[in-house]
């Protein structure tokens, strides 16, 4: 099969502290009212898997994809596992998120249902002018303290706040306590996993006047109290210079383009690669090929490992992330 790139059709999620900005910020077509807090746009999990909309797979989940073209689309080095180790999602936090916690891989596998770890990565889309996230925990904080501001309801005095802006990324190995706070739009890439700790919950009760489920005793297990509090990423230049790295790390790698890229080739390296432009509007071509995609503002698409060097042309403002597993 000749390697396309291949669109999926997002999964809407519904939480409390959603909003509209996934639809009024980034033109997404949400199934309807209501407060939209995540869209899921790339993944295979248990739990949910990627519906193909385009293209000869289109009506295929990632799952079906996968079992029957592993190679083609993970590549040689990931083909054994069968399995997509990444997961692209935006969200839209108009309250702030629950103070909480995900394991590492080793944890998560021992877990009744066996999952992975989840190490993950923000990069700020939109920010309001006193928007605050929480990563990890200040500096001396003991599992003592912690057990006892949980009991008091003081978890936040325990809590490293960072004030955002457009543009800014975070990265949140798992064990490390956070929260994103109000007034963020926000792309994240993580492991597939969907495995949280709940901490606190801000006293919050759901639509049926009920507080949620913590997970205390999980989360102290798995806390890392040993780690720094988190600062923002400092971008460094790539191999390729028209990307900037913002992350590397043994479970994903995430570039940016430099903001006076004009055009950038990427793929073709046997690794499947997520895409993602938050702002703007990119058409792209495979080599060989000359039909034109074009990418806008929050949409994303994967690139099949077997797929040769793409390039992609980035109108004014642009930019695009680009998310792989190193080699």
């Amino acid at each position: 099969m000749e390697p396309y790139l291949i669109r999926l059709i997002p999964l809407f999620r519904n939480y409390l502290w959603g909003g509209n900005n996934l639809q009024d910020k980034l033109g997404k077509q949400v199934p309807g009212p209501g407060v939209w807090a995540e869209s899921w746009e790339i993944i295979d999990h248990p739990e949910h898997s990627s519906q193909v909309a385009n293209g000869p797979l289109a009506g295929m989940s990632l799952r079906e994809v996968i079992d029957q073209h592993a190679s083609w689309l993970l590549g040689e080095s990931l083909a054994a596992k069968r399995q997509l180790p990444l997961l692209l999602k935006y969200l839209d936090c108009q309250r702030v998120l629950s103070v909480q916690v995900h394991p590492d891989d080793a944890f998560a596998l021992r877990m009744a249902s066996p999952d992975l770890g989840k190490t993950e990565a923000w990069i700020i889309i939109d920010a309001a002018p006193d928007a605050v996230l929480y990563a990890g925990l200040r500096s001396g904080t003991t599992a003592e303290d912690l057990r006892q501001a949980i009991d008091q309801g003081n978890v936040e005095a325990c809590l490293h706040a960072l004030h955002p802006q457009s543009g800014d990324c975070v990265f949140i190995p798992a064990g490390t306590v956070h929260a994103l706070g109000a007034g963020l739009l926000v792309a994240e890439i993580q492991q597939s996993s969907n495995t949280t700790f709940r901490i606190f919950d801000w006293d919050r009760v759901d639509a049926n006047g009920q507080p949620r489920a913590l997970h205390v005793e999980q989360a102290l297990q798995v806390i890392d109290f040993s780690a720094a509090p988190r600062e923002f990423q400092q971008p460094c230049p790539a191999e390729d210079p028209h990307f900037e790295d913002l992350v590397k790390c043994d479970k994903f790698v995430l570039r940016r383009s430099c903001p006076t890229a004009k055009q950038l080739v990427l793929a073709g390296d046997d690794r499947f690669h997520f895409i993602t432009v938050p702002r703007g509007r990119a058409e792209i071509s495979l080599s060989g090929s000359s039909k034109i995609e074009v990418l806008k503002s929050g949409e994303s698409a994967l690139i099949p490992a077997a797929a040769p060097a793409i390039r992609m042309d980035l109108g004014d403002a642009t930019t695009v992330l680009d998310m792989f597993v190193p080699a």
